[in-house]
């Protein structure tokens, strides 16, 4: 009997490790807005014909990580606020406590992460993803 219940704390135990491990960390969600943000740059370039030549991201503070599931594998719907720095030519324009609401997944070996962006259209939830790798 005492077997069966120290088996059972180690397999809690060896779960709990294994799925804190597969938690976004801060800089994951950071390479996360950023990846997010150079996807959509060109777009905001052209409608504001304002050519940034960098931009940083600082401050992440995430209010809420929900675990789902996207295409068989775990993901995270990951949401909070940053502060975007852009530097232009001839200024830095911040803006601070910008809300973030972003999507990742952990591929199916564990060894990388994905951002995922839903395809713009009036489903929800969204039936067509976007997948880029975060290095």
């Amino acid at each position: 009997m005492i077997r069966f219940v120290m088996t059972g704390i180690l397999l809690l135990l060896v779960t709990a490790c294994t799925s804190l491990a597969l938690l976004p960390t801060y800089d994951l969600v950071q390479k996360g807005i950023v990846l997010q943000l150079e996807q959509t740059q060109q777009e905001l370039q052209q409608k504001v014909d304002l050519d940034f030549e960098k931009f940083d991201i600082k401050g992440v503070s995430i209010t809420q990580q929900q675990l789902l599931t996207i295409g068989n594998l775990p993901a995270y719907h990951v949401e909070g606020t940053y502060h975007l720095i852009f530097k232009l030519p001839n200024q830095e324009i911040s803006q601070l406590q910008k809300p973030f609401d972003i999507y990742l997944q952990i591929q199916r070996e564990g060894k990388s992460w994905r951002l995922l962006l839903p395809e713009k259209n009036d489903n929800n939830p969204p039936s067509i993803w976007h997948s880029y790798i975060i290095l």
